[in-house]
């Protein structure tokens, strides 16, 4: 993306290319001038142009661009603004970037807790399940099936069954 000048001269070249096309249109469709001494019988046989059409366009386009350039201007930084000031809005920037990364810190770390409470709720209820399907006998599961109960997410619990 282009630096805000680049994007300012961008601009107003543009205004300037809306300028000379909206006056080379005006100038090809427009009604020429009468003379008075001189009549020609070319320009009464030439149907009406919708010149009015054109100029609402055109006032349109060139009204939108230069607002365009009044919100680049705005956008620069202004004479006032020192280094030193510069400085300053960019240490309170930082100061709000530590903040949030902290803040993202402690959410990513209650995440994980959440995390941990669901899968082991899983394991409980998978093991459950599991001595629900064996029965209440008092059969004991092989040991790969308990290492793949504790370990394991809800996707590979059925994996291991």
């Amino acid at each position: 993306m282009a630096d805000r000048l680049t994007q300012l001269q961008d601009a107003v070249n543009s205004l300037a290319d809306q300028f000379c096309n909206a006056i080379g249109v005006l100038q090809q469709c427009g009604p020429p001038a009468s003379f008075s001494n001189i009549q020609t019988a070319i320009n009464k046989d030439q149907p009406a142009n919708p010149t009015e059409e054109y100029a609402q366009l055109f006032a349109a386009l060139i009204a939108r661009t230069a607002k365009d350039i009044d919100v680049l201007i705005d956008s620069l930084p202004s004479e006032e603004s020192t280094a030193a000031l510069q400085a300053a809005s960019l240490y309170k920037l930082e100061e709000e970037n530590h903040e949030a990364a902290t803040s993202l810190e402690d959410v990513v770390y209650r995440g994980d807790m959440l995390l941990e409470k669901i899968q082991s709720a899983l394991a409980d209820i998978a093991q459950s399940q599991l001595k629900t399907r064996s029965g209440t006998h008092s059969q004991s599961l092989p040991d790969s099936w308990h290492q793949c109960i504790h370990t394991a997410g809800e996707e590979e619990l059925f994996q291991c069954q």
